[in-house]
């Protein structure tokens, strides 16, 4: 973006559409590998699916062994096919990734399968092109096609002309944005006036210059040269692909972009994952592991080398055997044998947690009923399935003001007319106002004086004040059984509303005219320019001709915007002031409204101009605002509005449940401070015993600082009378000025040592750096909530973003991790599934580790009574099926269901919820615990059964290696599948179900018959059913569960 605000420029214009020339376009072509072409303009038929009968084998596996996890199976298993340094049987890790590359392609498969049917039905699609029916697929760029009433746009389109009235067409995006209030779009006149016949229609051969195909879905720049003439294009002349047409009955279309050129289609790009803070942990936790693994590895290879050595020298008659190896040789083949036998556990954990996991906490909040909303009927969304755990770990939450703590529900309460304050309204049915024939049933104040004052139209300021609110909007407006205004947002309903019910009624709109009825009387107003309302102007003006023929410049917006621009500051301008700060200490939104009279001789040039800058192809947005800054000069004030939005249900208990959870709170919101104060305190965000620091604007380098601002420009906290300032209550962020590292530091550091925290008058970019801040200088876990498009950048900028599910359309919702339908369901979704996220995928963690480590490191161990030969411990199906059947289902049933409390006491204890802000529950101290508490585990499972296996002589005595296999394994098995805390019947089962596996598969693996089948797989013939490894079992199990138990209450306590 460039510094104003403006998109880059494209260097060239160069999308060239002709209408009706088919072959034009085809000629062209574009590289886009090598030497290979294709064509420039696509083709309407899109593919979604990524895989056919073909490919689908070779292109899954080889995106699965893009993983590293998988990429370190394959190494494993190749360095297997050594028979020099193989110790595992093939099958060992060749099964598990087998049935894991199995469960995840079945899983893709399904997925594209569904891809394929739905691009299937999209592009069988039935549509008009040069009036014959075809599909979808069939469409080119340059072919004119009828779209009729509910049927869907199948490109982006150049609107030629409708049936309505100025060739209005109305369109629905809920499957773009999921906005579903009517849009409105508008064709250019001289194609309104000129394709008025099918005949003409195919005739026409316009010629459209526009930017190359580019995702931006509200941007548009073109031209449209027809007969000699060039007329400027924009955004509201396009219909895009995937816009339903509503109350339309016909509509015609030239082709623009077509297929995956669509700017829906550009949009449909890979999203950037976000890493949760336990994720990143992991990523370094594993590179610890491999590289322990590495050196353990190596020790026991250099010990295998020594003890080599060691035996040849005192062996000698046996140096036959060892002529062909010398113990450097030895130590370097076991290195590469112990690097086989202990390298099972990295890649099965990310597997695990990554496919089955991560996405189950999404299903209980998406089937929590205490977040569905019935009165809307809107459930909770959980749109990301990698975060849950993050929810746990929530330190600020950046929430929106308007919509997303308030209702945005808004009520026109109080207004301030050449010098009168008018409000305490109370409407009334029978006001006796003869304007009430439109059929207005929605009356939502009266206050008398200004109904007389209206009804008299005797003050000239009160009519034009009127007369804006009913010309100066975006509204559209549909004659039903009565009058149904379609707003884009609810602040221009409430006005036009307002408007309305004070007798100045929207009728109707046209391409050129907006109609209106004044205390009875019916006057239409010529339209000669609109200014558009955005983010960096903060006001919208419209420029008409009234029926006498005076043109008139009527403007509505922000305070400070509108103020610096009028023309003289006289009294009523002071007590307007004056009257803005009274609305705003009330809570209630405000606007400006004022206007000028504009001279013929000011208006042609102007308009000139204007019509040279909206037909350029390079800055015209730039060139656009200066004439917009011209015309808005030297204005009159008419007035001020004031309009209520009332809190949600839920707020103020919810902020206090998530202070007393130690989470800090900032309210970013575009209203005045006075405002945003009143609703911190309505809120409880604000209490009466609070400090409040007001900040008012900082300048980069102030002569003289106040002890305030050497806060800012210090970072030092300010102490007064003994109080430590906890509340900055106000922070007004202004800057369009670079501020330095230093200054932003101590900003953070003053806003982060409060406990609350205002920020007034931020555009959409200042809330996305406010959050970037303090994710920059404090590492801290954040969380963005909102509703509008205005709160994207702040929702997509935060660790997790939550979209409110509001009046403002679905933009947040669709840019979001979470939905919600209420702020104060915010509680539950933290302090409930957040914590319990948190709390679960740590015991899983831990869980985890502890099982791998307390069964796998009995190899160690091992190979200090083998000779340091790498040869392994236990039967290889039981490695096999060690990580797949025999311990995944517990250690999932606790990942899954494990909780310390209830959800009732999760919200009566909110201070639970600091555990996982201070990462007490998994970190670098609890992974060494849980390693020596592994490490203690295979010690005790190995050396008491070793000591239950000792030698000795006797026909009923049982000491040999496959008992002895069999007897650590189980042991090792029984005594961590069996620390569970919560016990559900789920988990129940699933500790049930991995003991039955274990002896299922022990009898099959270890029988006779298995062995006679093949006996170089099967190599434990007939151990688990001759029942000798039983007796062993048992006293070590039972001596070593004691100890075990002993152990794991000694690390919890430490």
């Amino acid at each position: 973006m460039r510094a104003g605000g403006y998109p880059l420029a494209f260097p060239a214009f160069t999308w060239e559409v002709r209408a009706n020339d088919r072959n034009y376009h085809m000629q062209f072509k574009k590289k886009f590998a090598f030497c290979l072409t294709k064509k420039k303009y696509a083709g309407n038929a899109i593919k979604t699916a990524k895989y056919n009968i073909f490919t689908f084998l070779p292109l899954n596996l080889y995106e699965q062994f893009h993983r590293m996890a998988n990429v370190y199976f394959v190494f494993v298993i190749l360095l297997q096919t050594f028979p020099e340094i193989s110790t595992l049987p093939w099958y060992t890790l060749l099964f598990p990734l087998s049935c894991l590359l199995t469960i995840r392609g079945l899983r893709d498969l399904i997925d594209d399968i569904g891809r394929h049917q739905s691009d299937r039905n999209i592009n069988s699609r039935p549509c008009e092109i040069l009036f014959c029916w075809q599909k979808w697929r069939d469409i080119c760029v340059g072919d004119i096609v009828r779209l009729r009433k509910e049927s869907f746009v199948p490109a982006d389109m150049l609107l030629l002309c409708s049936s309505e009235p100025s060739s209005l067409c109305y369109v629905e995006t809920a499957d773009i944005d999921g906005e579903t209030n009517l849009k409105f779009r508008q064709a250019l006149l001289v194609t309104h006036q000129e394709l008025v016949s099918e005949e003409i229609m195919a005739a026409f051969d316009g010629r459209v210059t526009c930017e190359e195909p580019n995702s931006r879905m509200h941007s548009f720049t073109g031209t449209l040269e027809w007969r000699g003439e060039t007329y400027s294009l924009d955004s509201e002349k396009i219909l895009l692909r995937g816009c339903k047409i509503r109350n339309t009955d016909v509509c015609y279309g030239l082709v623009i972009y077509a297929g995956f050129d669509s700017k829906i289609m550009r949009n449909c790009g890979k999203i950037k994952r976000k890493k949760t803070k336990l994720d990143r942990m992991m990523d370094r936790l594993v590179i610890i592991i491999f590289l322990v693994l590495l050196v353990t590895s190596l020790g026991l290879a250099v010990a295998s080398g020594f003890w080599a050595r060691m035996f040849q020298e005192k062996h000698s008659y046996l140096s036959a055997l060892y002529k062909r190896t010398t113990p450097a040789q030895q130590a370097f083949f076991n290195f590469w044998g112990f690097t086989i036998l202990l390298s099972i556990i990295i890649p099965i954990l990310e597997v695990i947690r990554d496919q089955y996991l991560t996405p189950c906490p999404c299903f209980f909040i998406n089937w929590d009923l205490e977040m569905y909303y019935a009165v809307k009927d809107i459930p909770a969304k959980a749109r990301s399935t990698s975060l849950n755990d993050q929810l746990g770990q929530i330190e600020y939450i950046f929430s929106d003001k308007t919509g997303t703590l308030t209702q945005n529900v808004m009520s026109f309460k109080k207004c301030c007319i050449n010098g009168t304050i008018y409000g305490n309204f109370s409407w009334t049915q029978g006001s006796g106002l003869t304007w009430s024939h439109h059929g207005e049933k929605k009356l939502d104040f009266c206050d008398a004086t200004l109904l007389e004052a209206a009804r008299r139209d005797s003050d000239p300021v009160l009519r034009e004040f009127l007369r804006l609110l009913a010309l100066c909007h975006t509204v559209m407006v549909e004659e039903k059984d009565q009058l149904v205004y379609q707003a884009a947002s609810p602040d221009e309903e409430a006005l036009v509303l307002a408007a309305r019910n004070l007798g100045y009624v929207f009728l109707a709109r046209t391409q050129d005219t907006i109609t209106i009825s004044e205390l009875g009387v019916k006057r239409t107003y010529k339209v000669l320019a609109m200014l558009d309302f955005n983010s960096d102007r903060k006001r919208m003006s419209v420029l008409v001709r009234d029926p006498q023929g005076t043109i008139r410049l009527y403007t509505k917006g922000a305070d400070t915007v509108i103020l610096e621009r009028l023309q003289r500051r006289g009294p009523n301008e002071t007590f307007t002031e004056m009257a803005l700060d009274r609305f705003a200490e009330e809570t209630l939104r405000t606007l400006c409204l004022a206007s000028k009279e504009v001279s013929e001789v000011e208006y042609s040039v102007w308009s000139r101009r204007h019509r040279e800058a909206s037909i350029l192809l390079q800055d015209r947005a730039r060139e656009l605002d200066k004439l917009y800054e011209e015309m808005e000069q030297n204005l009159q004030l008419l007035g001020a509005t004031a309009i209520e939005d009332k809190l949600q249900d839920g707020v103020p208990e919810t902020i206090q449940l998530l202070k007393l959870g130690n989470i800090k709170v900032w309210v970013l919101t575009g209203d005045k401070q006075e405002t945003a104060m009143n609703i911190g305190y309505a809120c409880k965000l604000l209490t009466d015993d609070m400090e409040i620091l007001e900040e008012k604007e900082i300048r980069s380098q102030p002569c003289v600082l106040s002890p305030k601002d050497k806060i800012l420009h210090t970072g030092e906290v300010l102490k007064e009378k003994g109080w430590l300032w906890q509340r900055l209550a106000c922070c007004r962020a202004t800057g369009s000025q670079e501020q330095g590292s230093l200054v932003e530091k101590a900003f953070v550091d003053l806003a982060t040592s409060c406990q609350a925290v205002i920020c007034c008058r931020v555009t959409p970019k200042q809330k996305a750096l406010i959050v970037e801040l303090v994710k920059k200088h404090k590492k801290a876990i954040t969380l963005a909530i909102g509703d509008g498009a205005n709160d994207v950048n702040m929702i997509k900028t935060a660790d997790i973003g939550v979209g409110i599910s509001g009046l403002e359309g679905m933009q947040a919702v669709q840019c979001s991790d979470y939905a919600l339908a209420q702020f104060s369901y915010l509680q539950r979704l933290l302090l409930v599934h957040g914590r319990w996220a948190y709390l679960r995928i740590c015991k899983f963690l831990r869980y985890f580790f502890y099982k791998t480590f307390a069964g796998l490191m009995a190899q160690v161990w091992f190979a200090f009574h083998s000779g340091f030969t790498a040869q392994p411990l236990y039967e290889g199906w039981f490695l096999a099926l060690y990580n797949i059947f025999y311990t995944a289902y517990p250690v999932l049933s606790v990942g899954l269901l494990e909780q310390d409390v209830s959800a009732k006491k999760s919200l009566e204890f909110p201070e639970l919820y600091v555990i996982g802000q201070q990462d007490e529950l998994f970190n670098y101290r609890v992974f060494g615990i849980t390693l020596l508490h592994g490490v203690s585990t295979s010690l005790a499972s190995f050396y008491i059964a070793l000591w239950a296996f000792e030698d000795h002589v006797g026909s009923k005595v049982v000491g040999d290696y496959e008992s002895f296999a069999v007897t650590v394994a189980t042991s090792a098995l029984l005594s961590f599948i069996l620390d569970t805390k919560f016990w559900t019947a789920l988990s129940f089962l699933m500790v049930t179900a991995s003991l039955l596996l274990f002896c299922f598969f022990s009898f099959l693996t270890q029988s006779i018959d298995a062995f006679r089948i093949a006996p170089a797989i099967f190599r434990f013939p007939g151990e688990i059913t001759r029942g000798s490894p039983w007796p062993g079992l048992g006293v070590s199990y039972l001596v070593g569960h004691l100890f075990i138990t002993t152990s794991q209450s000694c690390c919890l306590e430490f």
